[in-house]
């Protein structure tokens, strides 16, 4: 656990540096952007669509219930489909961008063994947000049962957080056995760091910076990790 806030609070810190704001601004604003214009064509359709998916039962006011469930199905649909978008856009552009310059400043030790990273990001960050898409329309209805909306959607954000970042943190100095060893070593630390990156995910104006912000942490994570390693091993760093 120290090791994960020693990330965070580096990552909170990296927040503040002007050459960072920028990369951790740009993503979640596009994927708002995209995802707005997208539901607003989009929604008298969508809500024909979810609304079928609704039991319809003879009751008085039904409808009107069945219209703000589907409604209300799909707002998080939307949100979840841009802050899924958010952090493809992160993951693939501005993430070798943010490691570069964070490498530079607090990790010039680390040589880097990376093979393919780009490639291996992509394909890493893609499969992680597929099963995060598909798996979240399929128990979307789940979320009008009491309590579960304040749950799954946490557990899958966390889900998606550390599946995606704790290889692509590592893609560019760590080889691929190192990154095998390390996300087995490091798994509850990259778990608890997914669970706290994906609540602040949920915090109204924090959520703006929350894709960067969970790319930092875990490329905190990730390189301090694999520089303990590689001194243990007693190896160039």
């Amino acid at each position: 656990m120290k090791a994960v806030v020693q990330a965070f609070v580096r990552a909170g810190r990296d927040l503040l540096r002007g050459d960072v704001l920028w990369q951790v601004l740009w993503p979640p604003l596009l994927a708002a952007l995209i995802w707005t214009v997208a539901g607003i064509a989009l929604w008298t359709e969508a809500l024909m669509v979810l609304e079928g998916f609704l039991p319809a039962l003879p009751w008085s006011g039904w409808d009107v219930l069945t219209r703000w469930a589907a409604g209300f199905l799909l707002v998080v649909a939307l949100v979840s489909l841009t802050y899924a978008t958010a952090l493809l856009l992160v993951a693939v552009v501005a993430l070798p961008l943010l490691i570069t310059r964070i490498a530079a400043r607090d990790y010039p030790d680390l040589v880097r063994h990376g093979e393919n990273p780009f490639w291996g990001s992509l394909g890493n960050t893609l499969a992680a947000g597929a099963v995060f898409i598909v798996v979240g329309l399929v128990t979307l209805p789940l979320l009008l049962i009491p309590g579960l909306v304040l749950v799954l959607p946490l557990v899958w954000t966390a889900w998606l957080n550390q599946r995606t970042f704790r290889f692509d943190a590592l893609a560019e100095h760590a080889t691929r056995a190192e990154v095998r060893r390390l996300v087995s070593e490091q798994r509850s630390a990259f778990i608890w760091a997914g669970l706290g990156t994906a609540a602040l995910a949920y915090v109204p104006l924090l959520q703006l910076f929350a894709p960067a912000f969970t790319a930092l942490v875990f490329v905190h994570l990730g390189l301090g990790a694999l520089r303990r390693l590689r001194q243990a091993q007693g190896v160039m760093l």
